[in-house]
């Protein structure tokens, strides 16, 4: 296996059950517990002894669960230091899914994630899609491969550059094409988006993301590499997505995410007009009446 592909395994299996819970524990105050602040504090947050005797379990347990040296902690063990370490449910999510990739266990989190990832459409997905129209909706693989998509999405997309390439893909258009820095305003979050998402998504022994990673870091350099080396969060996309479109403007859109079946390892996204200039230039765009696509309010 090459070097980049080697790195993205260490990286992503190198212990990250045990660096979100010290990075939680060192973030979290001690007053924010119930505990004094102290003066003579090393630690930017919580002791491991805190921790510890909040959640019920010893020290020694503890260090080697942060070290990595216990990779199997119990759904008991787990819920208690969620419960200390006061994680929110998204974060709890989180954990476990960290603790199933340290156990080993991911591959029940994601059936098929070893087989390549899909490239054909179930006959369901494309009426699903023919129904849609011509709202902008994308379906994509787990590598980000767009597999198809709506006329308004090619109306939407297509004059950015997106589609250019013969088999395009959402993640080295992003990374690699000069034109998507200019398409995404706020490009380093949508870049934080999509590498946390690959991550969160991929089993860190699947062939085919390292092999696809190993690309990126050499076409994408520290762009791509710098984030894939932060530590792995729950996705968290954006509210709205702001596109400036070069007939359009500035689009501001939120997104709608569908997980098809989990052996497809595919998922579909719906963009939707944020407000009512976005909805009048999306009608503009895909030759809809006005009016007909409804705004989404908060």
């Amino acid at each position: 296996m090459r070097n980049g592909a080697s790195r993205y395994i260490a990286l992503v299996s190198d212990n990250e059950l045990g660096t979100f819970l010290r990075l939680r524990r060192e973030a979290l105050k001690p007053t924010e517990v119930g505990l004094p602040e102290g003066s003579r504090r090393r630690t930017p947050g919580l002791r491991r002894s805190e921790l510890s005797m909040l959640a019920g379990i010893s020290v020694e347990y503890l260090t080697r669960l942060e070290q990595g040296r216990d990779r199997h902690p119990s759904a008991q063990v787990l819920g208690a230091l969620a419960d200390a370490l006061r994680l929110s449910t998204d974060d709890r999510v989180h954990l476990r899914h960290l603790a199933k990739k340290s156990s080993g266990g991911l591959g029940a989190l994601c059936p098929g994630a070893l087989a390549p990832p899909s490239k054909s459409v179930r006959p369901t997905v494309r009426v699903l899609l023919e129904r849609l129209e011509p709202a902008p909706a994308v379906l994509l693989n787990r590598l980000g491969d767009v597999l198809a998509y709506t006329t308004g999405y090619e109306r939407l997309v297509r004059p950015l550059g997106l589609l250019d390439a013969e088999r395009p893909n959402i993640l080295r258009f992003t990374f690699t094409d000069s034109r998507a820095r200019a398409a995404y305003p706020d490009w380093g979050r949508i870049a934080d988006e999509l590498v946390m998402d690959l991550r969160y998504r991929s089993d860190c022994t699947d062939p085919h993301i390292a092999g696809f990673v190993d690309e990126l870091m050499v076409l994408a350099g520290p762009a791509f590499s710098d984030r894939l080396a932060m530590p792995t969060r729950p996705p968290a996309p954006l509210p709205v997505e702001r596109l400036a479109h070069p007939e359009a403007g500035e689009l501001r859109l939120s997104r709608e995410v569908l997980e098809l079946n989990e052996t497809d390892g595919q998922r579909l996204i719906v963009h939707l007009p944020a407000d009512d200039a976005t909805s009048a230039a999306l009608d503009h765009l895909t030759g809809r009446q006005p009016g007909a696509l409804r705004v989404v309010t908060a």
